[in-house]
């Protein structure tokens, strides 16, 4: 299908505390060694999607050192590659976006410059396996002016999403974002399709009148004009949208069932290759179901926890049901439980971190404990 791609990774989550202090929440780590950003990138890759926005604006610094070399997604080709929008990177009366819609307006020459009668539009922080093929057939099926992608939530608390109300031919009725009382459990996923003409005619429509937001100023404003259709994702489909998610989505990838649909079937999720050694487990190190990454050396006990790249555990330390990021030293005799350490966490001969599920502990980057 011909379609080009925009990822939005704009937004603040003030919710991620400590994680997103000094990186983009688009770049944070998942999984041992992805970033979040590596599954809207392969989706749209795998998708035979070759020509791919990436726009920005809160630290983004990490996020670029990722992204630079964009033969690791399949892009970079002739007439195609990877592209990064910043507001700093372009011409406007302020250095920031006011909007989701207003970020793609800002580089509406993008969509100007390209061809294809298609536009996907994806969140940088979804965790998920998806073929964007088969939602533009389904647009083209429909005849829709806007598809969006939506999931059926059953008893999961979907106050904190855009909660949408379908009629029976799967026409979008209503919308309402983040609603204290629900009145249906199935939500958008925040990933579109439209025809690029349209978008940008609706872009330009919209500067016109101040508004600034997709879902406000086009989805609900426009539900009843245009033909927006939605459609149903069956697949694992998780958002890194506070430290319990985070946390909640790393553990997932403990079960094999997860991992096996993330990681060992294909098409699969592509990251930014890092040249490590293998790791390793000295006597006495003792692994259970846990993730263990290259360069990490291993002295201790690790349990039912993800441990990214280069980390050093002493000897009889305990690491169970945590998240511990690139770089990491786990002193000897320490206790690590229900924790998440950020990238070059220090922590001492004989410490004792324990978090509970309902607590979990966070270390910012470069802290010494």
């Amino acid at each position: 299908m011909k379609a080009v791609g925009i990822v939005l990774a704009g937004g603040k989550r003030n919710a991620l505390g400590a994680l997103t202090m000094q990186r983009n929440v688009a770049a944070i780590p998942i999984g041992g060694s992805y970033r979040a950003i590596d599954f809207a990138l392969s989706n749209l890759s795998n998708s035979g999607i070759k020509k791919v926005a990436v726009v920005c604006q809160h630290n983004t610094r990490s996020l670029t050192d990722h992204i630079t070399s964009s033969k690791w997604w399949g892009f970079g080709r002739k007439k195609t590659g990877l592209f990064l929008f910043t507001p700093h990177m372009i011409s406007a009366e302020t250095f920031s976006y006011r909007g989701t819609a207003d970020a793609i307006y800002q580089n509406i020459d993008f969509l100007k410059k390209s061809n294809e009668p298609y536009v996907v539009i994806t969140a940088c922080e979804q965790v998920t396996k998806m073929d964007y093929n088969k939602v533009i057939k389904y647009h083209i099926e429909k005849g829709a002016d806007i598809t969006v992608v939506c999931k059926e939530m059953g008893s999961f608390d979907v106050r904190d999403y855009g909660v949408v109300e379908l009629d029976e031919e799967s026409r979008l009725i209503n919308l309402e974002e983040k609603p204290l009382e629900p009145q249906h459990t199935t939500v958008s996923l925040g990933t579109y399709v439209i025809g690029r003409e349209l978008l940008i005619h609706l872009l330009e429509e919209l500067e016109s009148e101040a508004r600034y937001n997709i879902v406000s100023d086009i989805l609900i404003r426009y539900r009843r004009k245009l033909k927006i259709y939605g459609y149903m994702f069956t697949g694992y489909w998780k958002t890194v949208k506070d430290i319990e998610a985070f946390y909640n989505i790393n553990m997932d990838f403990l079960n094999a069932e997860v991992r096996t649909l993330l990681f060992k079937t294909s098409p699969h999720i592509y990251t930014k290759a890092k040249d490590e050694p293998p790791a390793k487990f000295n006597d006495h190190s003792n692994i259970s179901n846990s993730i263990i990454s290259g360069g990490d050396i291993i002295n201790g006990m690790v349990e039912e926890s993800v441990i990214f790249r280069k980390v050093f555990v002493g000897e009889n330390a305990v690491i169970k049901n945590s998240i511990i990021m690139e770089g990491c030293t786990i002193g000897r005799g320490a206790v690590l439980e229900n924790v998440i350490l950020d990238k070059q966490v220090y922590v001492s001969d004989g410490q004792r971190l324990i978090g509970t599920p309902n607590d979990i502990l966070v270390y910012p980057k470069r802290s010494i404990i």
